[in-house]
């Protein structure tokens, strides 16, 4: 009986870590990690080897890291500013409490375009800047979405295979 509570926390925890894309303030590597010790030290201590630890250590690096690069990329690459960048990433999270879930794509391309006016670039440069903001988040996304499955599915063939 306790196996099952102990999977069903599990399925919730990997589930609330997509919830975490959606609502940036739920740290997805964090929850994921408490699925994966919740397993080593609750069910079976032996299964998850050393090369599964260091895999998820290295998966979750990139997971972190890729959204600040896909954020960062873009917001360059449509001509936007590191303040631009700082913004959005601000109101990102700002967003994910105020319009769930849109607020997380329309209060960062607002701010990033009030942020280059305001350093006193075209509305033209502004808007390219906060088109980059929104496909940087929306780049982001996929990756966190792609990393994460990999992430569980190695898991569950660890586990079941």
């Amino acid at each position: 009986m306790l196996d099952i509570i102990i999977w069903i926390v599990i399925a919730a925890l990997f589930i609330l870590s997509f919830v975490g894309i959606v609502f940036p303030i739920i740290p997805s590597p964090l929850v994921l990690w408490g699925g994966f010790l919740l397993y080593h030290f609750v069910i079976n201590a032996d299964e998850l080897t050393t090369i599964f630890w260091i895999a998820m250590a290295i998966l979750t690096v990139i997971l972190i890291v890729s959204d600040i690069i896909a954020n960062s990329y873009f917001v360059k690459k449509f001509g936007g500013s590191k303040w631009g960048e700082r913004g959005a990433a601000i109101a990102v999270i700002i967003g994910s409490f105020v319009i769930p879930p849109f607020g997380i794509l329309i209060l960062p391309f607002i701010a990033v375009f009030v942020i280059e006016l305001i350093q006193k670039r075209t509305a033209k440069e502004a808007i390219q800047a906060s088109i980059g903001s929104l496909i940087g988040f929306l780049g982001g996304a996929v990756a966190k979405v792609v990393i994460q499955l990999i992430m569980i599915v190695w898991f569950f063939v660890v586990v079941f295979v």
